[in-house]
């Protein structure tokens, strides 16, 4: 049976920004949903794990905002639906949606397996795809804006690490694509490139404690300004791109490396 997209009649504009985030329970996800928050916007955390999306949300309290946990896997069935239904259900709007999640496997040409690249699509590819698609009659309805998590491992070789690259790459075409695609329907689209950040996100890799700090070092050594960058420095580029003032910002990436892709 076709689906088709939730519809409500426009809203008219609100004091706070509905915000959606996938992968927000730690690292840029969580720093993040924080900062848009601060500026008081109402923020969707979807993830995986409720607990440290409860945390996300505990640690926003005080904030002119709102974080609401909402706990699903954006690679499911139904679950690109069934996050924008709940946004609108809950806030009556989407304004922002960032598509943060990502999943990393290193790993060089001939130790590859189908299901190992094919958790990596799903969930850094294919999963924006279709959570952007099921979103976008509510983010024209509210001139949003789509941000995507990239990454600079794209915009340069990195052996031992080109499936993951090559999904980063393919989502920052995306960008680029959509936001020729949407700039007649109001909609912006921008995408920002991290660099080496202090996230958890390599402690899934399976790496032991002496290779992980090897990868540090690597990557310090290759940042021209010499240390690893933070998730709030990351957030920052997101709230600025995501911001009313950069209305007439589309189809910008912003690497946010300390230099790595131009050193």
């Amino acid at each position: 049976m076709a689906h088709t997209p939730l519809e409500t009649t426009r809203v008219p504009h609100a004091p706070h920004r509905v915000v959606v985030i996938t992968g927000a329970g730690t690292g840029i996800g969580r720093a993040t949903a924080h900062a848009f928050a601060a500026e008081g916007a109402h923020v969707v955390a979807v993830g995986r794990r409720p607990g440290p999306l409860a945390e996300t949300a505990a640690l926003a309290a005080g904030t002119d905002g709102a974080v609401t946990p909402y706990a699903a896997d954006i690679t499911a069935d139904g679950a690109p639906e069934a996050v924008v239904r709940h946004a609108v259900e809950t806030y009556g709007r989407l304004d922002v949606l960032v598509n943060n999640a990502a999943v990393v496997g290193s790993g060089a040409l001939g130790s590859h397996t189908k299901e190992s690249m094919a958790s990596q699509m799903a969930t850094n590819l294919i999963a924006p795809v279709l959570l952007t698609q099921e979103a976008l009659p509510q983010l024209e309805r509210a001139g949003g804006v789509v941000v995507n998590i990239s990454t600079s491992v794209g915009q340069r070789g990195w052996p031992g690490n080109s499936v993951y690259a090559a999904t980063k790459t393919g989502l920052e075409l995306l960008t680029r694509s959509w936001a020729v695609e949407l700039a007649p329907r109001g909609v912006r689209v921008v995408g920002v490139a991290p660099g080496a950040i202090d996230t958890p996100i390599g402690d899934h890799q399976g790496l032991t404690p002496e290779r992980r700090a090897a990868v540090r070092a690597w990557q310090i050594e290759h940042t021209p300004m010499g240390r690893i960058g933070r998730p709030e420095e990351v957030a920052w580029a997101v709230t600025r791109l995501a911001a009313p003032e950069a209305a007439f910002v589309t189809g910008v990436i912003l690497p946010v490396d300390g230099g790595a892709v131009v050193g």
